[in-house]
């Protein structure tokens, strides 16, 4: 039986009934695949793949055209999924017309249910004006890493009064703009249960604690796929580095030894062409 796809009326039920959301990142059609299959409720295409796939320092080179190409393979994957495309730094920026635009295209060219940005006060406007060309729109507030250098890094945030004023204001603003859902990223667990309590769109963390509506994290933190680092709120489920790695020894040795292939991989002429086969090499002699 094919799993059902989920749609933002059924998050709504989700938290109004307690049931907690699950959320991943995917990035191809492999994971996505593996996504599905194990009942994941939503994935996210998130411009984390800045690091995760391309390997650059932080997530601001990412381009449109980047995100697109992998929601397309995603989608492919997981058509029974809700999938959040991630719009990426200098999509959404420069004007509410230039944000409907860019949004636009993760609907129509990657086949994404919603779109995520960043911000809170600051982006009300984009918000609202993507909300009302009829996008499904979730907001992302505390850590934020596309602007983490105006606060010195991926640094958690909320963890003061006014810092907490601040992100409670962020919450607040986005909701009344418009927004669909809410992740929340690295603030204390307190601010998060208060914003949950408060609004009434589903609240999702990664890093932000327990005391709301769903959790997400990165598929390659969670399966031990990036090794560059690992977050403190990463509970890693799988050390996939390590089994890739072995395996890609494995390979080398036995190409050096000679063990690999064996006669079982290979395929030999078919029976009776042997002769053939013969005659034919004795005239390129």
């Amino acid at each position: 039986m094919a799993k059902k796809k989920l749609s933002v009326h059924d998050f709504y039920k989700m938290k109004t009934e307690g049931q907690k959301i699950t959320w991943l990142t995917s990035y191809d059609f492999p994971t996505a695949q593996f996504a599905e299959a194990a009942g994941m409720e939503m994935i996210l295409v998130g411009d984390s793949l800045g690091m995760c796939v391309y390997g650059y320092d932080g997530t601001v080179p990412v381009t449109m055209d980047q995100c697109i190409v992998h929601c397309e393979a995603v989608r492919r994957a997981a058509p029974n999924t809700f999938i959040v495309g991630d719009m990426p730094f200098g999509s959404y920026q420069v004007s509410d017309e230039e944000a409907v635009t860019n949004a636009a295209r993760f609907l129509k060219e990657g086949y994404v249910d919603a779109i995520k940005l960043e911000g809170g006060v600051r982006i009300v406007s984009r918000i609202r004006a993507i909300v009302d060309a009829g996008i499904v729109v979730i907001g992302h507030i505390g850590l934020t890493p596309q602007s983490s250098g105006q606060i010195g890094g991926h640094k958690a945030q909320g963890r003061t009064v006014d810092s907490a004023k601040l992100v409670i204001e962020d919450a607040l603003a986005i909701e009344k703009a418009g927004a669909h859902m809410l992740l929340v990223e690295a603030v204390p667990p307190e601010v998060t249960e208060f914003i949950s309590g408060k609004l009434s769109i589903p609240v999702l963390s990664i890093g932000a604690g327990a005391q709301c509506d769903g959790q997400l994290l990165i598929v390659s933190d969670l399966i031990g796929q990036f090794t560059a680092f690992t977050p403190k709120f990463v509970k890693q489920y799988a050390n996939v580095a390590e089994v890739i790695t072995n395996a890609m020894k494995g390979y080398v040795e036995d190409v050096k030894s000679g063990a690999f292939p064996e006669d079982k991989h290979c395929y030999h002429m078919i029976k009776g062409e042997e002769e053939g086969f013969k005659a034919l090499l004795k005239s390129f002699a």
